[in-house]
This record gives structure tokens, sequence and C-alpha cells, in this order.
């Protein structure tokens, strides 16, 4: 069990100082990997299952294809690379992802419902090495094939139909972009506001990510007051949704609000699992915004 707890703490830690060091430089993993990637822009996702990956992997994944120089967000276990009738190259190095969940010990079901009490559960983090599709040779046409890079302009009806489908009240107008947790709505200046249309939605986005987290939705703590540690969490959980939400419609994630680069750094270095949370909140919300886009037909 200690070494178990040794290499949950030791990723922990990895990840979080991987991640200081890109703030440090001003850089925001979540948006960085798109300045210079020579991929399209989308999540990284299981190239034979095609699940995407969550939470705090969509960071270490995005980072690696950075590194690596690679050309597709598709990634394989060993064996999965083989079982498609290809391999891994020799040589080449794997990446860590992690799955954290929680289990209740056997036993414990029964007698929690006896004594009227909640079953205790046990933290766990199970880890996986993969591979991206560069890595490996001999893969089938289907697995390797450039996924098509769509077009701005039939991007674009898909976003507004995703937020009409929401629900959510978006007033247009003013010149500030914000969501009143109060009030339960969305503020956001006109488009002829931005630069760039596209800009708007990416605003739009990052503002619902906020949104997702009121009491009737995902719940998350947001009485946080400006400048304090609550504040700058849920910011970094509304900035990084934005961007999962923008990779998952091939929007290029861009900066909403790097003004907070040092409050976020000063919540991570006093918790290391501060992003993992972050990053998990994040998946939650932009699973929630896609999941209108799916109601209306429209892939997420």
């Amino acid at each position: 069990m200690s070494r178990t707890i040794n290499q949950r703490q030791t990723l922990y830690a990895e990840v979080t100082a991987r991640v200081i060091a890109e703030l440090e430089e001003g850089r925001l993993p979540w948006v960085q990997p798109w300045d210079s990637a020579a991929c399209a822009c989308t999540m990284p996702a299981n190239g034979v299952t095609g699940r995407r990956y969550s939470g705090i992997n969509v960071l270490i994944l995005w980072a690696r294809v950075i590194e690596g120089g690679y050309r597709s967000q598709r990634w394989l276990t060993y064996r999965q690379a083989q079982a498609a009738g290809g391999n891994v190259r020799k040589g080449e190095r794997g990446t860590t992802v992690c799955y954290a969940d929680r289990f209740t010990p056997k036993g414990k079901d029964d007698s929690s419902r006896d004594d009227e009490q909640e079953a205790r559960t046990i933290a766990f983090l199970k880890r996986f090495t993969v591979f991206n599709i560069d890595q490996c040779e001999g893969l089938p046409d289907a697995l390797t094939r450039a996924p098509e890079v769509r077009p701005e302009i039939e991007i674009l009806p898909e976003v507004a139909a995703l937020i009409d489908a929401s629900g959510a009240d978006v007033r247009i107008g003013g010149d500030r972009a914000y969501y009143h947790p109060a009030g339960d709505y969305v503020a956001v200046p006109p488009v002829a506001a931005f630069h760039q249309p596209i800009n708007w939605y990416r605003t739009a986005l990052h503002e619902l990510g906020h949104w997702t987290g009121h009491p009737t939705r995902l719940d998350r703590d947001q009485t946080g007051a400006f400048g304090s540690a609550n504040y700058a969490r849920e910011e970094l959980v509304a900035e990084m949704a934005s961007a999962f939400a923008c990779a998952s419609l091939s929007i290029k994630p861009t900066v909403r609000h790097a003004d907070y680069i040092g409050s976020w750094l000063e919540v991570l270095r006093n918790d290391d699992k501060a992003i993992f949370r972050a990053a998990s909140a994040a998946s939650k919300a932009a699973d929630y915004l896609l999941g209108f886009a799916a109601d209306e037909g429209q892939p997420s």
C-alpha cells in the first residue's frame, strides 16, 4: 500500500512541477500546444476505441505531442498496437497516463447499510503507458489517416447551436464578459467588439464553463472573492473547460485570463493535487456543455 501511495504522490508532484514550470515561463499548458503543434487541434483519444482522454491526461498528452513533434492525437497501448497488426518502434519511450477512482472494500457495502452509514471508500490511481501512433509502425490506414480539418465556417454554427441548446441566459452587451452566479446569467460583449467572430465563441465558452458550476448543475464552490484561492481555482477550471470544449469542437484554444497566472501558481505550489482536481472538474464542465451539442445531433 505504501508503494502505491508513493507512486501516486510522485505522479502528483511530477505533473504539478511540469505545469508550474510552464506557467512560470508564461505559457499555459492548455493553450501552448497549439502554438507549435504539427497536428490538428483536437482532444487526445485512444486510437482503437476512440474514447477521449480526460482530466489531467489531456495536459499530459498535449505536452507530449509537442515534445515529440507528433502529427496525431491518437494513442495506443503496446498491446493495442500489436493487436491492430502493428508494433511500437524499437527504442520509443511511452507516456504515462493515469486513471483515478475510488472503490469500496469487499464486505463494507453490507456492513455500512446495516449501520446506516456511508461505506468507506479508498482512492486509487492506476498508471498506463501509451504510445502515439507516430511511434508505431505497421498500423492500418484507418488508424494513421490524418483527421479532416474542418473550416471555421462549418464550426461556428454548431457552437451557436450548442449555446442555444444549453438554455443558458446569455446576455449580449456591455464591455465585459463574466458569469453572474447569483443571477445565474452569462454576459458577453457583442460580436462586433471582438477582432474575430470566433473569439466571441471562445469567450462565451469560458463563461459557460463557469455557468456549469451552478448548484443546479455541477455544483462547484463559486463563493470565493476576487483574489482568493477559491476564486483562482474556479478560474482555472473555467480556463481549462473552455480549452477542452474548444479543442473538442476543432477550435484552437486561446488565453482568456493570463493575468491570473500568479494566482494559479500560488494555488499549485500549495497543493500538488490542485491541478488534478481542476483538470477533472474542467473535463466534467466541458462534457456537460458538449452534451448539448450531442443532443442536437452534432459531434461532441
